[in-house]
């Protein structure tokens, strides 16, 4: 018999979901997509629970994102698991950005992509000693989404932008400075944390108060040391200028920045910093509704495939990508990845 791909229980009054995949890093797949959002629809209306609970099987992962070698074997020309795919997903986002009821992430080890997309929306974001947080979209030849045009450039100063562009791993020290998460516990309590919950919890508020009391703060961030910088070159309205000014800069970090954005798809960075100017200003549910057109233009594209085949599939980390100058990328292409979208290409969302 085939273990569950993500466990679903009842402990005390709080629902509880296990990714159960640890040896894919719990990457999600469509079926626990469904699974969870068939759990949180049950949940939200049921009066014995109080709370909502997400963690990851295993030492190694919370999640590492979607499982994204079914939709490469789509190469573009069957977009339908893409269009499901994208569509399911991004309503569970959104549900989970809108429960009504506390929602805990229990976040240590890799928490990257779809992984983000369950865990940053949620009231709580508990990280501990083993966390990487990433969104690394853009070396693949994609763009942060699951909720990334949306809570990326809401971050303190341009850290958002910063993340988007370069696909930087944050440990738990540099999740709580940037807000990514709200709470930090040593890995080894983690289970104390869920344990009490399921034990003591018995109204809503209850969640928060249990969390506050079992919580603190990491170590400092030596990301600070780097603020000014972020906040000044991530400022910058193109691409290209904030290439120009890493370059005039010597310091060994700046040169560091400037040598990860070389590897990433030209394409994606442009169409990235764009939807980081976009994501500004708008409500959630339009965030995820532009996210939606932008991922299927992607799909369709040629860049994500590429990306996945040098990354993931051949793993001779050498993307060969189209076009391969940012000068190369027109805004002209940049703006076709946000024209508005009809028909098929619309995400609707659960009520």
């Amino acid at each position: 018999m085939n273990e569950a791909e993500v466990i679903i229980e009842t402990r005390g009054r709080m629902g509880v979901m296990t990714l159960n995949r640890p040896e894919a890093l719990n990457s999600l797949t469509l079926s626990m997509i469904r699974e969870m959002t068939k759990a949180l629809l049950s949940w939200r209306t049921d009066d014995d629970i109080v709370g909502v609970l997400v963690q990851g099987a295993g030492e190694r992962a919370f999640c590492a994102g979607g499982d994204i070698r079914m939709l490469y074997e789509g190469k573009g020309q069957d977009l339908s698991y893409a269009r499901g795919f994208y569509t399911e997903e991004y309503q569970l986002n959104t549900l989970i950005k809108e429960y009504p009821k506390p929602y805990v992430a229990m976040i240590d080890g890799f928490v990257m992509g779809g992984g983000v997309g369950i865990s940053v929306h949620g009231s709580r974001r508990v990280v501990g000693d083993s966390t990487l947080f990433a969104m690394p979209e853009t070396g693949i030849g994609f763009y942060p989404d699951v909720g990334g045009s949306y809570f990326l450039p809401r971050l303190p100063g341009k850290t958002g932008t910063w993340m988007a562009l370069t696909g930087a791993r944050l440990n738990a020290s540099d999740a709580m400075y940037c807000k990514v998460a709200t709470d930090y516990a040593p890995s080894d309590q983690h289970h104390m944390i869920v344990n009490r919950l399921c034990e003591d919890a018995q109204v809503c508020d209850d969640v928060g108060l249990i969390v506050d009391s079992l919580t603190g703060r990491p170590a400092p961030s030596e990301l600070v040391q780097h603020v000014a910088l972020i906040d000044t070159v991530f400022a910058l309205e193109t691409c290209e200028e904030m290439l120009a000014a890493l370059q005039a800069d010597t310091g060994d970090w700046a040169q560091k920045q400037l040598k990860i954005l070389g590897t990433k798809s030209p394409t994606a960075l442009k169409v990235t910093l764009r939807q980081m100017i976009e994501g500004v200003n708008i409500e959630f549910r339009a965030a995820m509704m532009m996210e939606y057109g932008i991922s299927m233009k992607f799909v369709a594209g040629v860049d994500f495939y590429e990306g996945v085949r040098a990354l993931l599939i051949d793993r001779d980390h050498s993307p060969v990508w189209r076009p391969v100058h940012l000068a190369d990328v027109s805004e002209a292409v940049v703006v076709s990845y946000f024209a508005p979208v009809s028909g098929a290409d619309t995400l609707s969302f659960l009520e």
